[in-house]
């Protein structure tokens, strides 16, 4: 534990060291502010909820966490320091934990940061604060697992926009996998198991979900067990491309 407290300190600086934090933070409030009030139509809705807030989050962290994650080992590999960075007395299992741990910090923050939108909707009207709880929760749960994803990618290639493409199009396939349009497409043939099992693993079923209020256990399962499973793959990738 002491080895990962280290690399995730190491790395949770190395954000703030350069403008990446800021500009992450600044576009990602930003983008959830207009989304939220313009988009999602906030005010005219007359509702004391933050429904028009959460509804987003999985568009904002499709885009945006990818862009974090792009640089955790592609520029490793891309610099040459993953040789320096892997002969630490450290294990693999620990370099992976350390780096993941701080970028999911970094976007638990930059999700904090949204504290704003609580105290407005809490100033203009009596919302469900359990509800809103919930959904943070899953949005930070939600987070995590598109993180655990693109640090996966991140670790194929070197090239840090090409992590970033990929990385966009696998979370946007587990994105929409419950989606009608994409159900539809094999209801017509497919068996109910496999339709079931596509539509359970999509983001949005689990975080709509648990936005509404119920934290269920099957979601959180979910979610946790994605992370853990991407995280195993980042590993076992890393692993094998250290010394390419």
């Amino acid at each position: 534990m002491r080895s990962i407290g280290t690399i995730f300190r190491r790395e949770l600086a190395s954000y703030f060291a350069t403008p990446l934090a800021y500009i992450f933070i600044v576009i990602f409030l930003a983008m959830a502010g207009v989304l939220t009030f313009f988009v999602g139509n906030f005010f005219e809705r007359s509702q004391a909820d933050l429904q028009a807030f959460f509804t987003f989050h999985p568009w904002l962290y499709l885009v945006l966490i990818p862009a974090l994650s792009m640089r955790l080992w592609a520029e490793e590999r891309k610099s040459g320091t993953i040789e320096l960075f892997l002969t630490l007395p450290i294990s693999m299992t620990q370099a992976v934990l350390g780096k993941f741990l701080a970028s999911w910090a970094f976007a638990g923050i930059a999700l904090a940061l949204t504290f704003p939108f609580w105290i407005t909707v809490n100033y203009l009207g009596n919302p469900d604060n359990g509800v809103i709880v919930a959904s943070y929760v899953g949005s930070f749960l939600m987070a995590g697992a598109y993180l655990a994803i693109s640090a996966a990618i991140s670790a194929t290639t070197n090239n840090q926009v090409i992590a970033f493409v990929v990385s966009v199009l696998v979370c946007f396939l587990f994105t929409i996998s419950g989606a009608p349009l994409v159900l539809d497409f094999f209801q017509n043939w497919a068996p109910v198991v496999l339709v079931n099992t596509i539509s359970s693993f999509s983001f949005l079923t689990h975080f709509q979900a648990i936005s509404s209020g119920v934290i269920d256990l099957r979601d959180l399962v979910y979610f946790s067990s994605l992370i853990a499973l991407f995280l195993i793959v980042n590993i076992v990738l890393v692993d094998l491309k250290k010394t390419d």
